[in-house]
């Protein structure tokens, strides 16, 4: 049974790139990912592709636009995964099945979304299928409205959370300053982000405009292999493992689940920190998918930071600041990177590859050893959770 290693990855910016052919974005990254693997498209026995769409391009049968990309990999057997928001983990999956089962050597996971083409309703309702439509179909604002349905009771539940909600948006757009890849470089503050107004309106329920992930554009990849890369000038590439990989599904429809709590992602969590036979204080960071603030909120409470209900002090207490403890989101997480479907877990991915690799630049946390990625698709339905550490 062969151990996959990351050995290389690659990230375009995520913003509004209209203009641009997902084979661009598909090619940016991928060369990156090969560059840094020290590879070429011929090493690759096989592409895994994560590509939520769902309507927000024409091009459906996405899988085959590597091989127009980097013409080399022509006659390489090419997949499309699709899971939700965890398209991208999905792909990941897949290619660290291939590569335990002894079938693929070297694979290259591409994720990768374009979004700007649609205008606002239709991107809700394309969104709005990562629910379970035949009862969630008619929420008023989109998946936002999911989530703003669950802060909604969270908040009867358990208090008023929009300072904790503001605090945790504020921090996520102060890392994202440190992110060349991330779709808004600009640190807006507790103040802004804990005020509505013309340009931070309200959205859906408790949420304000800075509490939501941004529409994007973009692409992500990275080469997974049985075996380290080529070595450079004499020197080994970087590489990095994983101590566990976990994912745990949910029910689908709200009303089958307790709307403030997501267990489906509190197990995989119990699992893969039990699967690396490591607690919260051994790991150096985090990246998880601060789709909406709500969710981040709701993730401390589920990785075991703070019991349920109590997130807020997590938070308040400084513990996930990129100072803190036990930081959460350097790299700006969704809420300041951007949220392209297809792309983010694997995004998620190469940002936690950069910490581990020592080369994270403004984002970089000081000694970082072990990371762990949450990426979840839905109302913590698919729960994807890797831990990984540096080679």
């Amino acid at each position: 049974m062969e151990a996959p290693l990351i050995i290389g990855w690659g990230h375009t910016a995520f913003g509004k790139q209209t203009e641009r052919l997902l084979t661009d974005l598909i090619l940016e990254a991928s060369q990156q990912a090969l560059d840094q693997a020290g590879l070429e498209p011929k090493d690759i026995d096989a592409v895994f592709v994560g590509h939520f769409n769902g309507g927000f391009v024409g091009q459906d049968f996405t899988a085959p636009l590597v091989a127009l990309a980097l013409p080399a990999l022509r006659f390489t057997p090419a997949t499309r995964l699709e899971n939700a928001c965890a398209t991208g983990s999905a792909a990941i999956w897949a290619a660290r099945d291939a590569i335990t089962a002894g079938r693929v050597r070297n694979a290259l996971v591409v994720g990768f979304e374009k979004m700007t083409e649609r205008d606002g309703q239709a991107i809700g309702d394309i969104l709005l299928r990562c629910s379970y439509v035949s009862e969630e179909a008619n929420v008023p604002g989109g998946f936002a409205g999911i989530f703003g349905r669950i802060a909604e009771q969270y908040f009867d539940r358990f208090g008023d959370q929009r300072i904790a909600l503001a605090q945790i948006a504020a921090k996520n757009h102060a890392n994202g300053v440190g992110n060349p890849y991330a779709q808004l470089r600009k640190d807006l503050g507790f103040e802004f982000c804990n005020t509505v107004s013309e340009k931070n309106p309200q959205v859906a329920g408790p949420l304000r405009r800075t509490d939501c992930s941004m529409v994007s554009d973009g692409a992500a990849a990275l080469v997974i292999s049985s075996q380290p890369g080529p070595s450079q000038q004499g020197s080994p590439r970087p590489a990095v493992k994983w101590l566990s990989a976990t994912q745990t599904n949910d029910y689908m429809p709200m009303r089958m689940k307790d709307p403030t709590w997501f267990e489906g992602a509190s197990r995989a969590w119990q699992t893969g920190l039990a699967d690396a036979k490591l607690g919260l204080r051994d790991l150096s960071l985090i990246e998880t998918h601060d789709c909406f603030t709500i969710a981040e909120l709701m993730h401390y409470e589920a990785m075991g930071l703070a019991p349920h209900g109590q997130g807020a002090r997590v938070i308040a207490e400084g513990l996930t600041t990129k100072s803190g403890p036990l930081p959460v989101n350097p790299s700006g997480g969704l809420k300041s990177k951007g949220h392209p479907i297809g792309a983010t877990g694997v995004s998620m991915h190469v940002m936690a590859c950069l910490q581990l690799s020592h080369t994270a630049g403004d984002m970089q946390i000081q000694n970082a050893s072990r990371a762990a990625v949450f990426n979840m698709g839905g109302t913590a339905v698919a729960n994807y959770l890797s831990i990984l550490q540096a080679v």
